[in-house]
């Protein structure tokens, strides 16, 4: 399952690459992040973080980001994933998986300031001044980040209500 499902995320993502929807001019509008949380809840945590991974190896051959942008997709995504499915492990109900999508978007979130911070950011931009980066940490990166964690929390739920009879049957 975490192959096929790893799969079908690398495939929504070259899907969104190929729509060009992007905020700041590099941070992509795609949904192949909706097959790991899936994994998440259906199965473990960690599977959905495997997915990420290897969604993420396999972009790495058809990107020209040098392995940057994956590395902050899997770093955002993949804590996404992790903490979503820790909470939904041990409250598997409506109202846990709502408590663990929002958690998972505020971890995500943070995730992802420190890592365009620290890593991203001066990588791409190393001579820009620590105001520049944390302004576009802020005003760019934070408020994409808590949007997409809120629509693909939308589609998770919509979603895994109608799939998780059929990849319980699957175990």
């Amino acid at each position: 399952m975490v192959a096929l499902f790893s799969a079908i995320a690398y495939l929504l993502q070259l899907i969104g690459s190929f729509v060009g929807l992007k905020v700041g001019g590099f941070l992509e509008v795609e949904f192949s992040d909706l097959p790991a949380i899936i994994l998440s809840f259906a199965y473990n945590p960690l599977a959905g973080v495997v997915a990420e991974l290897i969604k993420n190896l396999l972009h790495c051959f058809t990107t020209s980001t040098g392995f940057v942008g994956e590395f902050a997709n899997f770093a955002v995504n993949g804590t996404f994933c992790l903490v979503a499915g820790l909470i939904y492990k041990y409250r598997k109900n409506f109202s846990g998986a709502i408590i663990s999508l929002c958690a998972a978007t505020l971890a995500m979130s943070i995730i992802g300031i420190f890592t365009n911070m620290f890593i991203m950011l001066p990588l791409y931009m190393p001579d820009a001044p620590f105001e520049v980066l944390l302004n576009i940490v802020l005003y760019t990166i934070l408020p994409f980040n808590i949007v997409k964690g809120i629509v693909i929390s939308i589609i998770t739920i919509v979603i895994y209500k109608k799939l998780s009879p059929i990849l319980k049957s699957r175990r």
